[in-house]
């Protein structure tokens, strides 16, 4: 196994990856930037969009769907377009849209974090074809990583101050029957964003413990760790052309420095496959 930072950016802060059309798309939260990373080429790509943005995530009919400060926006980077579609915390100034991905039938999930930590303030949403919103689940504070099951009918969800992830029923943009599956109380550090491999296993990186965790749903069995160069570990994304590589963000400590904190790194040799994105199909 190896651990590589790839590209030449430096996120703040950076967070949602997702591979799409062989590229890995995320976000640098703070800078206000979605990027686009080719590990062909090594091209990278940045656009402003204008607002803190918590996720990204594909449009089948192009561009891109994005959640931040002000709800859910169309990004057509081609054109250099971003048109607002909706915000339901319109009046809570101390939140803004986090983590979120789309659900193999077209929805996208992305949920609020209340940025003063008021405990039960925020909530999971979804924003459906028809570009309705609605609350699917909550309260919750810091609403986070979100994977679906290849077969689609299973939800894993992180709510990071609960330190646990939930598994959820799903039919059609309903999620149903909560129940934790896995807890990481034991472990000093923050449940940030998260993956899934073909075998149904879930790699949770660690805010504040600089690391990517493989986890059991079935035991709650922490399988694997992968250490990073960097302690604010934040999300992750199976990518490459047989999505064998994992893809990892990172964002730059308050005060440690840290030489690599902030970059995005691979890695390669895990013996495992993800599963394929999902697009938004509205």
């Amino acid at each position: 196994m190896t651990v590589e930072a790839v590209g030449t950016y430096q996120a703040t802060w950076g967070e949602g990856p997702i591979w799409w059309d062989g590229r890995l798309v995320y976000v640098d939260i703070e800078t206000h930037k979605v990027i686009s990373f080719d590990p062909e080429t090594g091209l990278e790509e940045k656009w402003g969009v204008g607002q803190r943005v918590g996720t990204v995530v594909p449009r089948e009919s192009g561009g891109f769907v994005i959640a931040g400060d002000h709800g859910f926006t169309f990004l057509t980077p081609e054109r250099q377009e971003i048109i607002p579609i909706g915000d339901p915390e319109p009046e809570k100034e101390n939140n803004r849209f986090n983590d979120g991905k789309c659900s193999p039938d077209g929805h996208f999930f992305a949920g609020t974090i209340s940025l003063v930590k008021n405990e039960g303030d925020a909530a999971l949403y979804r924003l459906s074809p028809d570009l309705s919103i609605q609350e699917v689940y909550g309260p919750v504070t810091n609403s986070n990583g979100i994977v679906w099951t290849a077969e689609g009918d299973v939800v894993y969800y992180i709510d990071t101050p609960t330190k646990a992830v939930l598994r959820f029923d799903y039919t059609d943009g309903l999620l149903t029957n909560p129940m934790e599956v896995i807890s990481t109380a034991a472990f000093d550090a923050s449940p940030d964003g998260m993956a899934i491999d073909e075998e149904g296993n879930l790699w949770i990186a660690f805010c504040h413990g600089g690391c990517v965790r493989c986890y059991s749903p079935e035991t709650g069995e922490k399988l694997r760790q992968i250490d990073l160069p960097c302690l604010e570990t934040t999300a992750c994304a199976f990518g490459g052309e047989d999505l064998t590589d994992l893809y990892v963000t990172t964002g730059i400590h308050k005060t440690l420095e840290e030489e690599e904190a902030g970059r995005l790194f691979v890695v390669k040799g895990l013996g495992v496959k993800g599963l394929p994105a999902h697009a938004f199909s509205g």
